[in-house]
């Protein structure tokens, strides 16, 4: 669609650590003007063409999903900031692609807009290799598709990628759920198959630990060299499913592992392959974020792959992944597996910017409201983006990052006036 206001520009600025002017503002969220969004009830949808009948999410389904709120229109006469943390995530369709291919509508919290979007690649380019900062920003406005009255501000955040030899030496400790939940031919065999393609994308640099956890945990591997594939192959072609599932007990035997085989300016990072369900120890989302929350500043970092139909436990895996310094991605078939752990190896496995927020500033003349789409479990208060100390997400090698806002307009600009300042604020991956 064309620009609709050639004139509308965004300016952007990339600061690291030092102090911005700081927005202290109440969002008064109850004088918001809320106009609310509603998620679609359709009983079909579309392959190549063809129409394809669904039906309601088998009911005997104890899948897990953690409740979205919609993110409303927000008057800029009352908040004119929004503020939010990164979320390079993209569980969330390979999920939903999941339950539609066994003709199930997938329930509307399975849904995350933002990952939706980012599953794909943009064309947006990367900083250069010999640039300052690892993220570079661009905008575009636009007609808003499902509204013409509306306009559509994208956001892209593009990271640089890994070249050849560039990677950090890797310690990777393969944290993988055997318990009798896992015995699907979508589970625990396609967790193995998984890791082995990663697997062999090692070299001599790197270590490979393997943790399993059922009613116990148990060290399979530790510290094997990444060239070691053989080792590797042979001992993930005899996990075995059965059992209760002590996910705590694995986490915390995992990290530390991690610490055990600890490379000093490398890559370490534990890997979690799973179903979610924790039914031995620690089992509330609570308690296992508590837990996770702690692990975080042991310079180890999370990712945690599901896997699964019928009892998966997405709510759970994506608060962790959130709250770890992690990532989450959802692998239902081999060619996923390619995707997330060899074709996107560097935005998976290799994080570049830490604690990355966004904080765009709304021209009030200009703009009459604006929704933020997506990204409703990573909204922050205008405060935490100067606060070093406020958790946000991770962004790896190669990552782009897709942001979109609707948007009220106000008055008529003047030529070339800024419709709105963004800021992004991170922190490097820290290397020695």
């Amino acid at each position: 669609a064309p620009i609709s206001r050639e004139n509308l520009t965004t300016s952007a600025t990339i600061v690291t650590g030092q102090s911005t002017r700081s927005i202290r503002r109440q969002r008064r969220r109850e004088n918001r003007s809320i106009i609310r969004g509603s998620r679609s009830n359709a009983s079909h949808y579309y392959i190549n063409g063809v129409r394809q009948s669904i039906s309601d999410t088998d009911p005997s389904s104890c899948e897990q999903y953690n409740t979205i709120s919609e993110n409303n229109f927000i008057s800029t006469s009352e908040e004119a900031i929004s503020t939010f943390s990164a979320d390079v995530d993209r569980a969330s369709y390979a999920n939903v692609r999941r339950l539609l291919a066994n003709g199930q509508m997938p329930p509307a919290d399975a849904v995350r807009v933002e990952e939706m979007i980012n599953y794909f690649r943009y064309t947006d380019t990367p900083p250069p290799t010999n640039s300052d900062h690892p993220v570079t920003a661009r905008s575009e406005l636009t007609l808003c598709p499902w509204d013409s009255s509306h306009q559509l501000l994208r956001i892209g955040l593009r990271s640089q990628g890994l070249l050849p030899g560039q990677a950090l030496p890797a310690n990777y400790v393969f944290l993988v759920d055997v318990s009798g939940s896992m015995s699907g031919a979508d589970k625990l065999p396609l967790v193995k198959q998984s890791l082995e393609l990663l697997a062999k994308h090692l070299s001599a640099n790197d270590k490979v630990s393997i943790v399993t956890y059922a009613g116990a945990t148990k060290v399979v591997l530790s510290g094997v060299g990444g060239d070691n594939i053989d080792a590797i192959v042979s001992a993930l072609d005899q996990l075995n499913s059965g059992g209760g599932t002590a996910g705590a007990a694995g986490i915390e035997l995992a990290y530390q592992l991690a610490r055990n085989n600890y490379i000093e300016g490398g890559n370490n990072r534990v890997i979690l392959a799973t179903d979610g369900d924790f039914n031995v120890g620690l089992r509330s989302q609570r308690e296992l974020v508590r837990m996770i929350e702690k692990k975080r500043d042991e310079g180890v970092f999370l990712t945690i792959l599901g896997f699964g139909t019928g009892n998966y436990q997405e709510g759970t895996m994506q608060e962790l992944a959130n709250r770890g310094n992690g990532n989450h991605a959802y692998i239902d078939r081999p060619q996923e597996a390619k995707k997330v752990l060899v074709d996107e190896l560097g935005g998976t496995l290799h994080t570049i910017a830490k604690d990355v927020k966004f904080q765009l500033e709304f021209d009030s003349d200009l703009v009459k409201a604006y929704r933020l789409i997506g990204y409703e479990n990573r909204l922050l208060n205008t405060e935490d983006f100067d606060d070093d100390t406020k958790d946000a997400g991770e962004v790896g090698a190669g990552h782009t990052v897709t942001i979109l806002y609707e948007i009220i307009p106000g008055a008529e600009p003047e030529p070339r006036q800024i419709l709105a300042d963004l800021r992004v604020r991170y922190k490097p991956a820290v290397v020695n």
